[in-house]
């Protein structure tokens, strides 16, 4: 419950932000709602537990906001991660993390979403896409095995 209303209270601040520009790779350009295009309600399982993730400011990161709602099916590997390869590549700012932390939202190669429930050290490179606010009972909403993660808005 205490996620679902930590998601509300913070999209529905979320909403009074007004547009900026920002810089992107070719230049300038402007997101809707400022930073509100970083805010996403994330989804999980047939219940649907909710949590808010913050998209990271970086190319990837709008890349991956730009195609939301997205519903992926995720799978289970390591015991510590959910993936998913995505239809198109997103661009890539590949770098070996200090540590994967808990509600860590990672890109892999240029296909592949990766959602972490645990922290541990790592020596893979990932383009960093967000992380999940209050993940401490991602885990359990994941749950094991294959899982349905929606992406959406927050706000919508």
């Amino acid at each position: 419950m205490l996620p679902l209303l930590s998601c509300s209270l913070w999209a529905a601040a979320a909403c009074t932000d007004g547009g900026r520009t920002v810089p992107s790779g070719g230049g300038e350009e402007t997101l809707p709602g400022g930073d509100g295009w970083r805010q996403v309600v994330l989804r999980v399982g047939a219940e649907e537990t909710a949590f808010a993730l913050t998209l990271t400011d970086t190319e990837a990161a709008r890349a991956f906001a730009a195609r939301l709602p997205l519903t992926l099916e995720m799978t289970e590997l390591n015991g510590n991660e959910k993936y998913a390869r995505l239809d198109e590549p997103l661009p890539t700012a590949s770098a070996v993390p200090d540590r994967i932390r808990t509600g860590d939202l990672m890109l892999w190669g240029d296909d592949t979403v990766v959602l972490f429930y645990d922290t541990f050290a790592t020596s893979y490179s990932y383009t960093r896409l967000g992380a999940v606010e209050e993940a401490d009972t991602l885990a359990r909403a994941l749950g094991r095995g294959g899982v349905r993660v929606t992406f959406e808005p927050a706000g919508e």
